[in-house]
């Protein structure tokens, strides 16, 4: 698919991943609506890159439904999806006290990261099954995991495990949309300079570039918006969860 004239909706665009992502669409020509929590920086970035933004909760069904509307009614039927919101803060299952995790708190992070992420695509794909195809396809959205997937780090059991959700349901919803001409892809990015990492110390972050075999760094967010090029560009992706990490290997901790 060209991206050039196309609309794309970036969920969680207004910084790192997705901001990044959103940036790059519009530089190709995309007509992008950022959907975000953050009503500040949502705003700004949209501004910066002539899209628009809508304030998201990406759990809420009504507001998503509304939100795909609303981004429908100002730049057209979004043929492209990325979906990069999510929330990830640390906790064991056990502490050091003995006590359990709060089943809330591993909830809110699944709800988020996988709920939210299928919410979007849902609603995005629903309003996208009856609209001729362009060529071969209709749309593609791209899914964010995480190696957490496949490498989760102890503290990690609730992120993890929503991670392994997005992976889990690449293929069969790939193999479900496949007769509506929509691919469905997902990106398992490792340790990248997103905001939550550029609020530690730059020793902190030289230590975690380290762990990485080759480059030898933190992954930048505009090497995560190449990929989404690449995959939007590319029709034969499709079902597939890529890993974007630089060979890294998490360790327990």
């Amino acid at each position: 698919m060209n991206i050039d004239g196309q609309a794309a909706i970036v969920t969680g665009g207004a910084s790192g991943l997705g901001g990044a992502t959103a940036e790059h669409l519009a530089k190709a020509g995309a007509k992008v609506t950022i959907f975000d929590m953050n009503e500040e920086l949502g705003a700004a970035k949209a501004a910066e890159i002539g899209g628009h933004f809508i304030k998201v909760n990406v759990t809420d069904e009504a507001v998503v439904e509304a939100a795909v509307a609303e981004a429908e009614g100002v730049h057209g039927k979004a043929r492209i999806l990325v979906n990069c919101a999510g929330i990830g803060p640390p906790a064991k299952v056990v502490d050091r006290d003995g006590k359990a995790l709060p089943l809330s708190a591993f909830a809110s992070v699944v709800n988020v990261n996988l709920f939210g992420s299928f919410n979007v695509l849902s609603k995005w794909a629903a309003a996208l099954v009856a609209v001729e195809p362009e060529g071969e396809e209709r749309g593609v959205v791209i899914n964010t995991a995480s190696v957490a997937a496949f490498d989760g780090q102890i503290g990690q059991a609730a992120y993890a495990a929503s991670k392994g959700g997005v992976v889990g349901m690449t293929l069969p919803i790939a193999r479900e949309f496949a007769r509506h001409g929509i691919r469905v892809m997902t990106i398992a990015p490792g340790l990248f300079l997103t905001p939550l990492l550029e609020s530690l110390p730059k020793e902190a972050q030289d230590s975690l570039g380290a762990q990485v075999p080759f480059p030898n760094r933190l992954g930048d967010p505009s090497e995560y918006a190449k990929l989404v090029d690449a995959i939007v560009s590319n029709p034969m992706l499709n079902g597939e969860v890529i890993r974007l990490d630089g060979a890294i290997r998490m360790a327990p901790k």
